[in-house]
């Protein structure tokens, strides 16, 4: 029965620990903690991307996602020191420092709409000075003068924030943002769940509880939200497994994900002292891997901005569906040494796709079809 079924996807398999791993996903069994490890430890990556790519094109079939999207940070005053970020700065005064203002975002939104965006996303620093009014006003101000425009705001790290700000549980600084036009969440804050790990990256960040927590409760409110992993600085193999097994089991609970999003470690311009960027072979692993383990999630997402045009490109015959979108002036990867362009054109997306042999289908955020390009 194996060795029919490796033919009918047509594998070639060098590594035989790999075998019962095989069995399980033709079998449509879910993957374990070790099957995640002896995936991660094998070298036998074309095995790994065509068991990915089979369970990808089972759910999605040649369809493969992108979005017009910009990225909007409003202040990166932060008064956060996370080791591996080379976007904030704790002291308002640093000549990097920076605010906008509502006349800054609104054009920022109205170029974006212009080009066609349906999405604006939204993450900064948690500023000292500013109040939960500031960033609900920021939301509300967007959606009065852009009703039609989707707001994906504020990580599970900012509403935690935004609860000791206002003094407010987090259901209702969601229901707040939310009635002030927020759409759904983004994933990041989540970097390394393993508390080891935080301990050395972003000590005073929340910890992988409590951002499960506020995604969950996010959930319950109608708030769909994405996840992430940052992955390739200090985190072990087991972190890696630990961190996705986690985000599936809280995805058995509420359904409420609509990506998961493997973050590659941009190493430059941070205190972690790591100078090393992943390697081509551990991105496309890691992608993958979470095509495979996660097998409660409908879309695994190659983020250009992070691992380049190339590689994502790739990741889409690897268990990727979804190649993100324009991502007008993104800031956060680049300040941290990403080499991908600050924005990418629509029709540049669109040729990526169909160059790794998929349909290129335009989304919204939540991953409904604007428009598919099948001629």
């Amino acid at each position: 029965m194996l060795n029919t079924d490796i033919s009918n996807i047509g594998m070639f398999v060098s590594d035989k620990n790999l075998f019962p791993i095989i069995d399980k996903v033709l079998n449509g069994e879910r993957l374990s903690f070790e099957d995640g490890i002896k995936l991660f430890e094998s070298n036998d990556i074309l095995t790994i991307g065509s068991l990915a790519n089979y369970v990808n094109e089972k759910k999605n079939g040649k369809y493969a996602y992108f979005v017009i999207n910009r990225q909007l940070n409003p202040t990166n005053v932060c008064v956060l020191d996370c080791k591996f970020c080379a976007f904030a700065t704790i002291d308002k005064n640093d000549p990097k420092a920076y605010e906008m203002n509502y006349e800054e975002i609104l054009s920022k939104v109205s170029y974006a709409v212009k080009e066609g965006a349906t999405e604006v996303h939204i993450v900064g620093g948690l500023h000292p000075d500013w109040k939960f009014e500031d960033y609900l006003n920021i939301v509300s101000t967007i959606k009065e003068n852009f009703p039609n425009i989707h707001i994906k705001a504020f990580t599970a790290v900012e509403i935690d924030y935004f609860s000791k700000l206002s003094g407010l549980d987090y259901g209702e600084v969601l229901q707040r943002l939310k009635d002030a036009g927020l759409g759904s969440l983004p994933g990041g804050g989540a970097e390394i769940f393993s508390s080891e790990v935080r301990r050395i990256i972003a000590p005073k960040k929340i910890g992988w509880k409590k951002y499960l927590e506020i995604h969950k409760i996010a959930h319950r409110l109608g708030l769909h939200s994405t996840t992430t992993m940052l992955y390739g600085h200090v985190e072990s193999y087991r972190d890696r497994v630990d961190h996705i097994l986690k985000i599936r089991e809280a995805q058995d609970e509420t359904g409420g994900f609509t990506c998961f999003i493997p973050l590659a470690y941009q190493p430059e311009n941070n205190d972690l002292n790591l100078r090393e960027h992943t390697t081509g072979i551990d991105d496309l692993k890691t992608i993958a891997i979470s095509r495979l383990l996660l097998d409660n999630f409908q879309h695994i997402k190659a983020y250009w901005v992070m691992v380049g045009e190339k590689i994502a490109q790739v990741g889409l015959n690897f268990g990727a569906d979804d190649i993100d979108g324009t991502v007008i002036e993104e800031k956060i990867a680049h300040f941290a040494g990403a080499k991908s362009p600050t924005q990418q054109q629509k029709e540049k997306l669109i040729r990526l796709i169909k160059e790794a042999g998929k349909i290129p289908v335009e989304r919204d955020t939540l991953y409904n079809p604007i428009r598919i390009y099948d001629k």
